[in-house]
């Protein structure tokens, strides 16, 4: 059977969609390429969040198909996901040699569109249309032998958003809120616990919008905290993670479960977008600073040790640098320990590309630089202030950059670097931190947990 190479662009739940469809392909008899180089079919699972991660997959197409022209004229090259679902046949007539767009309620449907391509009964496949009860086709994960087992997953929960942020082209990419039921979910983790599993993180665009409008609100508990309990019962699992989150999401309830739940990590990835209420409005994001800074105060509160992550966007149409400075100031009093930051970038049909005042790109880039410096020195203090104490590590295996080292995450989502055996892969590992790098931790082994 043909080799397929997938290559991905963007966030979590996008690598999520691109281990389902290659778990499918497995299934279906195809082979796995390490490279572009080795397959018969490269798949870019694209992003549309930005134009710069768009203009990437669409340099890399054209690259391919400068390299299939040359010598692979039988190379099957595709387009998935939000840029595929965005542009749809346009994409085919900019690069004409593409054979395959699919959108991101058809990634079921690759293998059935390959077969049909390599065949030779389709020349070219677009398909975009929207498909009810996509949410819940794509459960598989990557097989595993005992020796590759992976010691982390990925597990969907939802597909879609109806948030309409001002910048945000995720509601015309991925279409509306669809859950998937909690049976479901919990028989997926449990599959996963079994296979070796110990931890999960669950996704979904807005994902403490879980559920909403279909399950109801039951003993106080919200549709998401009701999954979180559900899992939270599965024999074998560690740790439950989620993102991405949304401000409004976070009700009492959710709140109190990182102090009643243990298996839920304490750590948070809350998008802040902006220290300014006025930024906030002309983004549509429904909370106001305050408002932010009361829901960190709830969570340090239940766990003062939670680790905060959050999103910034700098250069958003209007913004002064008076609203930038309401940015910096809060990044100052929250003290995240990590953040992501993004200069703003105009997506087609929102409603932020028509705002009046953009700001100069030059500007853009010096506030991210400032930003970044900001986020740098905070964070780092506080994984400075981790040395000389003692953390709860999961051991997810050899380290990427040094595989002389092991590597894991604390409970509060904080990487660590140690030396030891490979036998403690999937392992919790109690780590003496001796010292801090740039957002790493390195320590030694004080003891082994289950």
């Amino acid at each position: 059977m043909p080799s397929v190479h997938i290559k991905t662009y963007g966030c979590q739940m996008n690598h999520r969609d691109s281990e389902a469809v290659a778990a499918q392909l497995l299934a279906r008899g195809y082979t796995l390429a390490p490279s572009e180089a080795a397959a018969d079919v490269v798949l870019l699972n694209t992003c549309s969040v930005r134009d710069l991660a768009e203009q990437k997959a669409l340099g890399k197409m054209a690259s391919l198909v400068a390299e299939a022209r040359r010598h692979r004229p039988k190379m099957v090259l595709g387009f998935l996901g939000c840029m595929a679902q965005s542009r749809g046949r346009s994409l085919i007539d900019q690069i004409p040699d593409v054979d395959l767009v699919l959108g991101t309620q058809k990634f079921h449907r690759t293998a059935e569109y390959l077969d049909d391509l390599l065949s030779g009964r389709r020349r070219q496949v677009v398909d975009t249309d929207p498909e009810p009860g996509s949410q819940d086709a794509l459960r598989e994960h990557l097989p595993a032998g005992p020796e590759t087992a992976p010691v982390t997953a990925l597990v969907s929960i939802m597909q879609g958003c109806n948030h309409r942020c001002t910048f945000c082209i995720v509601p015309d990419t991925r279409g509306p809120e669809r859950s998937r039921a909690i049976p479901d979910i919990v028989a997926e983790c449990r599959e996963l616990a079994a296979r070796g599993v110990k931890e999960i993180t669950l996704l979904g665009q807005i994902v403490t919008r879980y559920g909403h409008g279909d399950i109801p609100v039951r003993e106080g508990k919200s549709p998401f905290v009701q999954l979180l309990d559900a899992i939270h019962a599965v024999e074998g699992l560690e740790r439950i993670r989620f993102t991405s989150p949304h401000p409004r999401g976070y009700g009492d309830d959710l709140v109190e479960a990182y102090a009643r739940l243990p298996k839920l990590a304490e750590s948070a990835h809350i998008p802040a977008q902006s220290g300014s209420n006025r930024i906030l409005r002309l983004m549509h994001r429904g909370y106001t600073r305050d408002r932010f800074l009361d829901l960190v105060r709830k969570l340090r509160q239940v766990q003062p040790g939670i680790g905060l992550c959050t999103d910034f966007i700098v250069g958003f149409p209007g913004e002064t640098e008076a609203d930038f400075a309401d940015t910096l100031a809060l990044v100052r009093e929250v003290r995240f320990d990590q953040a992501f930051i993004f200069k703003y970038s105009p997506r087609q049909g929102t409603p932020a590309a028509a705002f009046a005042d953009p700001v100069p790109l030059e500007v853009r880039e010096q506030r991210h630089r400032r930003l970044l410096e900001l986020i740098s020195d905070v964070g780092g203090q506080r994984y400075r202030d981790c040395i000389g104490r003692q953390f709860e590590i999961l051991v997810e295996g050899p380290s990427r950059k040094n595989p002389a080292r092991l590597t894991g995450r604390t409970r509060s989502n904080k990487i660590a670097l140690f030396e030891g055996a490979p036998t403690l892969c999937g392992r919790l590992v109690t780590l003496n931190i001796t010292r801090a790098g740039s957002f790493t931790l390195y320590g030694e082994p004080a003891g082994i947990g289950n």
